[in-house]
């Protein structure tokens, strides 16, 4: 079944009621997934900027999208996002402690809505804020604004104000997680109280509801062309949540893998595990001894024994020569006189010094 997964099992005899490490887990893990899609997207767009340049420009907005339809899927087929849906939970509004509605229920539309916009828009709004501190952080450094005007003060007071309201921020999830831990609240995370919602696990009721709503969906002939549509649709979501589900765990294993590999820190380790080896000096291949041919000094060519004139270098070997002598031999041999590399004519490369 797309929805539940092989991962979802019955929920204990200790209650309902999740530790606060499902809790945190599946709140973190859509902030795994997106890193990953994006890290793809740059590749693409590096790989190719003309075909998929904008998907790197207009990153943000595509995500978001994908997210409100994914997220909007499983609130209506199994009343919980994806994440929370992937460690067996569920939403259930508040004040229905007694008898708990079924997961194929769905919320009431308020809780659904509020819901829907709290998981998708904040997470976006919080990062475009982001993005737009560290803009401003880069303009402030080079500023052609003036010391005294009224554009550079009131971001300068913006960027001196964001840390105390990002700390604001964060400190009120972990005065939520701590009283959840102690048992003094019944949520987690203040957005799951501002929709109106809490979290609790999935029951064995509610695994079958949902596996006995996936085969009514897919065995339910539809014959009207929306109909039609919408049933596409549904599959084609819950095809894609199917997948994503499955391998999420290679997927966010993979992603740590990258998050370590690119990260300032192994920098380091990196360029000493992927650096060049020192190429070894060049095998010279002749019968008699080549430093023979090797004049003392740097400036004389090796096979006229004269200054070198319009000095000329073989890729293939680096020794440098007359090119009129490195012509004729290359072209007579196929060799580097020097070391007996084969060579061709192309491989000869002029050198220009600042004299001539």
């Amino acid at each position: 079944m797309a929805e539940v997964g092989a991962h979802l099992t019955a929920a204990p005899a200790g209650g309902d009621r999740p530790s606060v490490f499902e809790a945190v887990a599946q709140d973190g893990l859509m902030a795994a997934v997106k890193p990953a899609l994006q890290h793809l997207v740059k590749v693409l767009a590096e790989s190719n900027p003309a075909r998929y340049g904008f998907l790197w420009h207009w990153f943000d907005e595509i995500y978001v999208l994908l997210d409100l339809l994914l997220q909007q899927h499983y609130l209506a087929r199994c009343s919980a996002s994806f994440s929370e849906n992937f460690y067996s939970l569920k939403r259930i509004p508040m004040g229905d402690g007694r008898q708990q509605p079924l997961a194929t229920a769905g919320l009431p539309k308020r809780q659904h809505w509020k819901s829907l916009l709290l998981l998708v828009l904040i997470p976006y709004l919080k990062g475009k804020l982001e993005k737009l501190v560290s803009s401003l952080r880069e303009e402030d450094e080079y500023s052609i604004h003036p010391p005294s005007s009224s554009w550079k003060r009131f971001y300068r007071a913006f960027l001196a104000a964001y840390p105390y309201v990002n700390m604001t921020w964060e400190g009120w999830f972990l005065i939520q997680q701590l009283c959840y831990i102690l048992g003094k609240a019944e949520h987690h995370s203040p957005m799951l109280k501002l929709a109106g919602v809490r979290l609790v696990r999935l029951t064995a009721e509610d695994v079958q509801a949902l596996e006995k709503k996936w085969a009514e969906t897919t065995s339910n002939p539809t014959h009207s062309f929306t109909s039609r549509a919408q049933s596409a649709l549904r599959k084609a979501l819950g095809g894609i949540a199917f997948s994503l589900s499955t391998g999420l765990s290679i997927s966010v294993f993979f992603l740590q893998f990258l998050d370590w590999w690119y990260s300032s820190e192994n920098q380091e380790t990196i360029k000493s595990l992927t650096a060049l080896p020192t190429p070894p000096p060049p095998v010279h291949l002749e019968q008699e001894p080549s430093s023979a041919l090797l004049p003392s000094l740097k400036s004389v060519c090796p096979l006229c024994r004269k200054v070198r004139v319009n000095a000329t270098a073989l890729a293939t070997s680096g020794f440098v020569f007359c090119y009129r002598c490195a012509y004729s031999y290359v072209k007579a041999h196929q060799r580097c006189p020097i070391t007996g590399y084969a060579t061709e004519l192309q491989h000869l490369v002029k050198l220009y010094s600042p004299e001539s």
